[in-house]
């Protein structure tokens, strides 16, 4: 076994666990506060530019440590200002990473698993398959590198200011490492993040989103994208194991639980033309969502390679936002961003070595 396979990643441990990992070398638990602000705040990539820490322990680090984020295979920017990373892991798999500027917020989309374990028919991202978990430096290093990234832009340095668990994978099947590199994002010893600010997006994993909400004040976003069970399993095949009473009844109990201000469930609603955007869709929609407080995310598809999907009309999406505010719903179209270089929602794809034979599924899928 070599070296750095032997070696701790700081970038793994929270802040909690990298104070268990210093008392357990018989150092004091305040080192760890240290570490969390030369990794994130100021983002060295190397223990010697530490340089408030003792040279033994900064030779100790040296010795059983390393600093290792995925690294960068390609940087595009779309013609819009979007950036899209594509990043290598250790194992030869690779995942992609988007920054969104706007004018008041800079969004970065963030990764939790190789491809995904879901099988949702629109998203791009399913048909690449699944590998594996990313861990939690794996995760965390995606803002690591967009961090250090922006800031050198020679076109001006940007700030990430708000962070959506949104990218390749479903979070909530990846609980431990995604929960860790939450909690560092709102760590203000790191990159120090309001609640606010901080969003996980589930298609809904019911148990762990129950354990979530008993672990981690996060905004909630739920991917729905359909206003009854028949054509949720179809879209979402997640609901046939847990249908939408179920999910609705556990986003309640997700916000009895929050403690932060101006609580709601953000919804997303990817538009498919002529399959869940017809007026009766719209009205089923604003039915099952009464009483719950809600913002709805209207998303135009975003066609890829082979979809047999297409994206609804302006006229078909705006007569559908119509009807659910005429309901008195808080309706959001999603501006398509990053399109040009496949970094728009659902066309994030990677390079994902399969293990779950999806594509021959998917093939199977499109020849029926």
């Amino acid at each position: 076994m070599s070296d750095t396979v032997k070696k701790v990643n700081l970038l793994d441990f929270s802040h909690e666990g990298l104070k268990a990992y210093f008392t357990s070398i018989g150092e004091k638990p305040f080192r760890a506060t240290q570490i969390i602000k030369w990794l994130h705040q100021l983002n060295v990539d190397s223990v010697d530019q530490m340089t408030n820490i003792s040279k033994p322990l900064r030779q100790f680090l040296t010795d059983n440590a390393v600093i290792r984020a995925p690294e960068i295979v390609m940087d595009q920017q779309s013609a819009d200002g979007t950036h899209k990373w594509l990043l290598r892991l250790d194992d030869g798999n690779a995942i992609e990473t988007v920054f969104i500027p706007e004018d008041d917020r800079g969004t970065l989309c963030v990764s939790s698993q190789v491809g995904c374990a879901l099988d949702c028919t629109f998203c791009s991202t399913a048909r690449q398959g699944f590998n594996r978990n990313l861990t939690a430096a794996e995760i965390i290093g995606q803002l690591w590198i967009a961090k250090r990234t922006l800031q050198a832009d020679p076109k001006g340095a940007r700030v990430v200011s708000n962070v959506v668990m949104m990218g390749m994978g479903e979070p909530l099947l990846n609980f431990d490492n995604v929960i860790n590199a939450l909690r560092l994002m709102m760590d203000d010893n790191a990159y120090g993040l309001s609640k606010r600010r901080v969003t996980l997006s589930t298609s809904g994993v019911l148990p762990a989103l129950d354990r979530l909400a008993d672990t981690l004040d996060v905004s909630l976003a739920v991917s729905l994208h359909a206003p009854n069970d028949e054509l949720r399993d179809q879209l979402v095949p997640l609901n046939r194991k847990y249908p939408i009473k179920d999910l609705l009844a556990m986003c309640r109990q997700f916000l009895d639980k929050k403690t932060t201000e101006r609580n709601h469930i953000t919804w997303e609603y990817v538009m498919l033309d002529g399959i869940n955007d017809r007026d009766e869709h719209a009205i089923q929609l604003a039915k099952i969502l009464k009483g719950i407080p809600s913002k709805i995310n209207l998303i135009p598809f975003n066609p890829f390679p082979e979809t047999r999907y297409k994206r609804s009309s302006n006229n078909r999406i705006h007569r559908f936002r119509d009807i659910l505010a005429e309901a008195g719903y808080t309706v959001i179209t999603r501006k398509t961003r990053g399109d040009d270089i496949d970094a728009a929602c659902g066309q994030l794809a990677g390079q994902v070595n399969d293990k779950s034979r999806r594509e021959i599924h998917f093939a199977r899928i499109e020849r029926s």
